[in-house]
């Protein structure tokens, strides 16, 4: 019998380090294609600009556009990997302070109102009252810009985007931005927040997305002690819903 537990044991680790393997290969290559993509760009707008391109006042402006988009492009993605970097080897450490959070969450969509195409309204469900919850206000932005710049990005003309907030006991506030866009499918709603895992691969990437968004997301949100899912109907919308911690009801009445 130990000898059947001790080879259940060793098979165990063996298939957890090859899982380990196989994870760590397909991030490699995720990220190396996610390199090659812009720098190939990149390559062929420079050699034609070397060839002659730059002196065309029409054409030039253009291509030298591209090729600063893909730049940038680039650094959004090792930005993006360094921090998940960091946050895998323990070396991310929150700046929280105790943040009274209707009025910080207003303020993020009064920032994105001033910027937001015409054609998306914002819709705020909140409640009325202070909730006081204990925050790195700069990673909680994080957070909410990658999933409300996601929401627009997936809106359609006309399209509005709900924020809401609620309180789900005394002990816990649900946050939730749902859009009314084309859905993730069912067997995807899992994978969305995998690195590099994209519902829509051709128009994230054209829109300037790293892959890494939602999954830096999950880690933030999970920092702060809560949980982070997805709901969606496929052709009706998604909502992306995470829970943060209330401070104790007694700390609430300060200020």
């Amino acid at each position: 019998e130990d000898e059947i537990t001790g080879f259940i044991t060793v098979l165990s680790d063996v298939t957890e380090q090859e899982k380990m393997e196989m994870e760590r290969r397909e991030f490699v290559s995720n990220v190396s294609h996610e390199l090659r993509t812009p720098l190939t760009t990149m390559r062929s707008y420079i050699e034609a600009l070397s060839e002659g391109a730059w002196e065309n006042k029409k054409i030039a402006p253009k291509f030298l556009k591209v090729t600063y988009n893909e730049t940038e492009r680039m650094i959004r993605l090792v930005n993006d990997l360094l921090q998940l970097s960091r946050m895998d080897n323990k070396e991310y450490s929150l700046n929280r302070r105790r943040t009274e959070f209707i009025s910080y969450f207003n303020g993020v969509i009064d920032r994105f109102e001033m910027n937001i195409k015409e054609h998306i309204t914002l819709i705020r469900e909140l409640p009325k009252g202070n909730f006081y919850v204990w925050l790195d206000k700069d990673r909680m932005t994080q957070v909410l810009d990658n999933i409300i710049s996601n929401a627009i990005k997936y809106s359609p003309e006309g399209g509005s985007i709900i924020c809401k907030v609620e309180k789900l006991d005394n002990r816990q506030l649900l946050v939730s931005i749902e859009d009314h866009g084309l859905g993730i499918p069912f067997e995807m709603r899992d994978k969305i927040f995998e690195r590099f895992y994209r519902v829509d691969r051709a128009r994230t990437r054209k829109l300037g997305g790293s892959g890494l968004g939602l999954a830096i997301t999950k880690e933030i949100v999970e920092l702060h002690y809560g949980e982070i899912w997805v709901e969606s109907i496929e052709g009706k919308g998604t909502t992306i819903l995470f829970t943060l911690p209330l401070m104790n009801q007694k700390r609430r009445s300060e200020v």
